[in-house]
């Protein structure tokens, strides 16, 4: 089997999600800890932070971080059940559950967040 022929497995797709998902994440986190730090530097700055992050550009960025949240989540559950578990034919079935479990968390924090 060639390279490309591999890669349009859906396992294959799994794990590019997942890792990407983690680089994005990590990537998050400096700007995360930015934003805690302006509480730190008082409550005008908080509240300024606060204001902007009510742009709707922010707020579908929040639709899409906790998607990767849940995909990176559901992607690790994956991994560790292939891992620790005996191969049965309902672990194919992982990859779906893993993206469907995903995009309803991303789904159910849009219909909050709107």
């Amino acid at each position: 089997m060639s390279d490309w022929r591999a890669r349009n497995h859906p396992a294959w797709w799994a794990f590019l999600v997942h890792r990407l998902s983690g680089l994005l994440l990590a990537a998050f986190l400096p700007l995360h800890f930015w934003a805690l730090a302006q509480a730190l530097r008082g409550a005008e700055r908080l509240d300024g932070f606060l204001r902007w992050t009510e742009q709707p550009v922010v707020k579908l960025a929040e639709v899409g971080l906790v998607l990767l949240l849940a995909a990176h989540l559901t992607g690790g559950l994956r991994l560790l059940m292939l891992e620790f578990l005996a191969w049965r034919e309902w672990q194919k079935g992982l990859l779906a559950a893993a993206a469907g479990t995903s995009l309803a968390a991303a789904l159910v924090f849009a219909l909050n967040v709107v």
